[in-house]
């Protein structure tokens, strides 16, 4: 009996698969645990504007986030921070203190899950900060964190 997967099932395929099982398996298993449905027309159908559909928005997803990676590449973005003594920062800069930053600077939201830090910058100076943006889009951007004095 032809099915099409509603869901991931270890061994037999990924949602939207159609896949050939055994009927006893589909009628007294699958179907009723609401894990897959009969491939009828319509239903193959309806899983074909699904995928094209998907796809779509991930393509959509991928475009914007190769506009935004670009905006932020096209200049040096500066970081103002309060520091002290041989360019050490009160505080550090996490990727919440950036994704504000980043965000007021470009016009663009950028979310904090996007900079990909390993620890929180501590010190004045030029750092290539990596972004990983939605849609499988990576890059580096660079911030350069300027110190004002304490006064």
């Amino acid at each position: 009996m032809k099915v099409v997967l509603l869901k991931d099932i270890p061994g037999i395929g990924k949602t939207g698969d159609m896949k050939e099982v055994k009927d006893g398996y589909a009628r007294n298993f699958l179907i009723p645990r609401g894990l897959a449905k009969m491939a009828t027309e319509g239903e193959i159908k309806r899983i074909r504007n699904e995928k094209i559909l998907k796809e779509h928005k991930e393509d959509l997803t991928k475009k914007k986030s190769e506009e935004i990676l670009k905006t932020l590449q096209k200049q040096i973005h500066k970081v103002p921070a309060k520091v002290g003594g041989g360019g050490k920062l009160f505080g550090a800069l996490t990727s919440t203190n950036l994704s504000e930053i980043l965000s007021k600077n470009s016009g663009v939201e950028i979310d904090k899950k996007w900079i990909n830090i390993d620890k929180p910058l501590k010190e004045t100076g030029l750092y290539d900060i990596e972004m990983r943006l939605p849609g499988g889009v990576r890059g580096t951007i660079k911030v350069e964190i300027v110190g004002e004095e304490k006064g």
